[in-house]
């Protein structure tokens, strides 16, 4: 596990590691930023690029409130590099929820963007819906906790969803190596080719939803 901050910059405060106290020490590290630009596109970019060299599956717990204010990159520049990122699934977990609840209570106007512009409920409504996107292109799931318990949960669920998951392989009809983003649909049937129903013990039925990547990126063979 890494720990990694960012305002104007990403900064590594811990390194790779499986030292437990480490991990705990980077996160006692974290503090409000002393800049107001937070530059969310070119740290999860940044942090892409560094799991890339990494083999295997990955995962990124993303504690943000969404809002990008300075960076260089624009939304669909980090979604062009989220589409053609294998083996990352990103987990949002919104602060912008708690923020507002919390404002809403202690009379404060929240957070602002550079030079004191504060930051409105459209901007944490548009940040929700580009987090909630992320999660949705890598198989991952978007939180939003209301209040300082409902984090704990969440990142329980998160450690309960690393923990079970299923691979799918299927080999596509389209065979051209052209670099194109294919999308993907997971849905589990039953035998007679309908949805497939689940009970429990008492024969009530159990509702499911399956999460998966909506797509991926082609092998690109350049002439």
């Amino acid at each position: 596990m890494a720990v990694v901050s960012y305002d104007m910059k990403p900064d590594i405060l811990v390194d790779f590691t499986q030292d437990k106290k480490a991990v705990y020490g980077g996160l006692n590290q974290l503090r409000i930023p002393g800049f107001t630009e937070t530059n969310l596109f070119d740290a999860l970019y940044d942090t892409l690029d560094r799991l890339d060299q990494i083999e295997g599956r990955k995962y990124i717990i993303m504690v943000t409130t969404g809002v990008d204010t300075f960076s260089k990159l624009n939304l669909d520049q980090i979604m062009k590099k989220i589409k053609s990122t294998r083996d990352v699934t990103i987990f949002p977990v919104s602060i912008g929820w708690a923020l507002r609840n919390y404002c809403e209570t202690h009379g404060c106007t929240g957070y602002s963007h550079g030079v004191g512009i504060p930051i409105s409920n459209m901007d944490y409504l548009q940040a929700d819906n580009q987090l909630n996107a992320f999660a949705r292109m890598t198989g991952g799931r978007f939180y939003q906790p209301r209040f300082t318990g409902d984090f704990v949960d969440a990142f329980k669920d998160i450690g309960e969803d690393i923990r079970h998951q299923y691979t799918v392989s299927y080999r596509p009809t389209n065979a051209k190596l052209d670099g194109t983003y294919r999308k993907l649909k997971v849905d589990v049937v039953a035998p007679d080719g309908g949805p497939l129903k689940i009970q429990d013990q008492k024969h009530k039925e159990v509702k499911y939803q399956v999460i998966a990547r909506e797509g991926y990126t082609a092998k690109h063979t350049v002439d």
